[in-house]
């Protein structure tokens, strides 16, 4: 059976005072949601290099850091989704914290083999997490107001997002980055390797095992307020009979424009430590690249607000389209040019990527009523492209430069700008 809520948002006080209060009082704590998972996503910018120095990995292979993150939403989302049906929004919340928990202890072990596969599971079950906690937020905080300003209110809530992916990077760079030992992996081999690979790995460790410390607190606050939405037995759902949703165009251009959307984010933001450290761009150390990244989430996080009142007075489709040809011309800025020129124009594309994501999912999912959780299940399943648009773009660079492999991302916001351009009016 699905659960469907009743909870009225603040704009319908005179027809359920307690639901408006319930509210009110929800998307504070789905605010804090979209804060820790977007942090725990960001520090895959940090721990790539990382992990790129110690493993000895291509730019192509660093990337299945992001595929086995990333992959984690083809596989967890429907199921998540169901999970909601089941037993409701909070409580699925709840599990999802608990994944995400069990995610960071798997550093342990995957520390103690010193394999680079085993990290990648920790990433997966993770993301698993960070999926259903995601399945849940992006519906729900669009239910928690008035409909005409699901777009504004959303914005607001990934720019508490983009805190976290603000936050995240800059503290694991002094955690993660800034125990970088002066020895290179590629010249040890047998227990020699082995050993310096477990010394340098227990810095992740740690900082992992802070994360699941706090998720454990976070999981009991939500579990607090597991009774304060208001929620009521619905039909049942055929799952499988959510992508007939891909039937309409408007959502099935939606869907692929996420799957765009997030790689070319993951994609820029993977490489930007790597990025700034060329010679011909900044030339920072390792670690002074990596305080760099916190600029690009944080453009994000200042955009979202601006996004949040501009969303408000024109189009949605309209400012999708001026963000997107914006990020195309820093890109094109970037890769023609060198030095801070080059480096800051990169870092700029965060201020305009603030948008993307919440005004892509809801032109997408204007007018699907009820099947909401069906069309963000689906929508989620899309965020798959940061699992295969990275890759590529490290294959690009390992067969070129870094400055030519942005071309992959620049394509995918070329969709993005016809697509704005398409749903610039309401259904």
């Amino acid at each position: 059976m699905a659960f469907q809520t009743t909870t009225t948002s603040a704009a319908d006080v005179t027809h359920d005072r307690d639901g408006t209060h319930y509210a009110a009082h929800l998307r504070w704590f789905v605010f804090a949601l979209f804060f820790v998972f977007g942090g725990i996503t960001s520090l895959n910018d940090v721990i790539i290099p990382k992990l790129k120095s110690l493993f000895t990995l291509t730019y192509a292979e660093a990337m299945l850091v992001q595929s086995a993150f990333f992959g984690a939403y083809f596989v967890v989302s429907i199921p998540a989704a169901v999970l909601v049906e089941r037993i409701g929004y909070l409580r699925t919340a709840v599990v999802g914290l608990l994944a995400m928990m069990a995610g960071c202890l798997l550093f342990v072990p995957a520390s103690s083999s010193g394999l680079f596969p085993v990290f990648l599971f920790a990433l997966f079950v993770l993301a698993s997490g960070i999926t259903t906690v995601q399945v849940v937020a992006n519906p729900l905080i669009s239910m928690l107001g008035a409909p005409q300003t699901a777009s504004s209110r959303l914005t607001f809530a990934q720019a508490f997002n983009s805190l976290g992916t603000t936050v995240f990077p800059y503290v694991g760079s002094i955690l993660i980055l800034g125990s970088l030992a002066t020895v290179d992996a590629s010249q040890l081999s047998g227990a020699a390797l082995d050993a310096f690979r477990g010394q340098e790995t227990r810095v992740i460790v740690r900082t992992y095992l802070g994360l699941a410390t706090a998720l454990a607190v976070v999981a009991a606050l939500v579990w607090q307020q597991r009774h304060s939405l208001t929620e009521q037995r619905a039909d049942e759902v055929k799952w499988l009979r959510a992508f007939q949703l891909l039937t309409r165009p408007r959502f099935a251009l939606g869907a692929l424009c996420i799957f765009l959307y997030v790689g070319a984010e993951v994609a820029i933001g993977s490489l930007l430590v790597a990025y700034l450290m060329q010679i011909n761009v900044l030339g920072l150390a390792e670690q002074m690249a990596g305080k760099h990244v916190p600029f690009y989430w944080g453009g994000a996080m200042v955009g979202r607000f601006i996004g949040a009142y501009l969303l408000n007075v024109f189009s949605p489709g309209k400012v999708l389209a001026c963000a997107a040809g914006a990020v195309i011309t820093l890109l094109a800025i970037s890769a023609g040019s060198a030095g801070p020129v080059s480096g800051w124009a990169l870092l700029a594309v965060g201020l305009f990527n603030s948008i993307m994501f919440p005004t892509i999912f809801s032109l997408a999912s204007e007018k699907l009523g009820e099947r909401a959780p069906e069309g963000s299940g689906v929508i989620c399943v899309a965020i798959v492209g940061g699992a295969i648009i990275p890759p590529l773009t490290g294959h690009v660079a390992d067969l070129t430069s870094l400055k030519l492999a942005l071309v992959v991302p620049a394509l995918c916001y070329a969709s993005i700008l016809y697509y704005g351009w398409y749903a610039r009016r309401p259904l």
